[in-house]
């Protein structure tokens, strides 16, 4: 799978169902990813806000789906 296909997939957390954002990048090391780098989901109030970047470690993945990669935080 390209770094291209999980950026157009949306990340939904398992625990509460809230959608928290799309890839912007990944962490590797010696050819091992580590961790997914989110951008937070913006609002129309904080549209132009520049917001934390979340990012999460590949163990937290539970299940990569054709829409969506679900996570567990």
């Amino acid at each position: 799978m390209r770094l291209s296909e999980l950026q157009a997939k949306d990340i939904v957390n398992v625990i509460d169902g809230k959608k928290l954002g799309r890839i912007i990048d990944v962490v590797v090391d010696d050819g091992k990813m580590y961790n997914l780098v989110i951008e937070p989901r913006r609002f129309f109030l904080n549209f132009f806000k520049r917001g934390d970047e979340i990012s999460i470690k590949w163990e937290s993945i539970e299940k990569i789906g054709e829409d969506v990669i679900l996570i567990k935080l």
